[in-house]
């Protein structure tokens, strides 16, 4: 699959969620103090994300 969550430590030494396609870094999440939370990240924009808004802030 090319789509995947990967969680890697960050230069700090905390967890950090990224989401790849193939092998680029789409987006990543904010640095957290244990992997369980990295993990509970990823839950959360698995469950939620699939019906999130799309709001276009630009004046085009």
């Amino acid at each position: 699959m090319a789509h995947r969550f990967e969680i890697r430590k960050n230069k700090a030494g905390e967890f950090v969620a990224y989401f790849c396609y193939n092998s680029e870094t789409m987006f990543w999440t904010e640095g957290y103090s244990s992997k369980a939370s990295a993990k509970s990240a990823i839950e959360s924009l698995k469950k939620n994300g699939p019906g999130a808004e799309v709001v276009d802030t630009t004046t085009d």
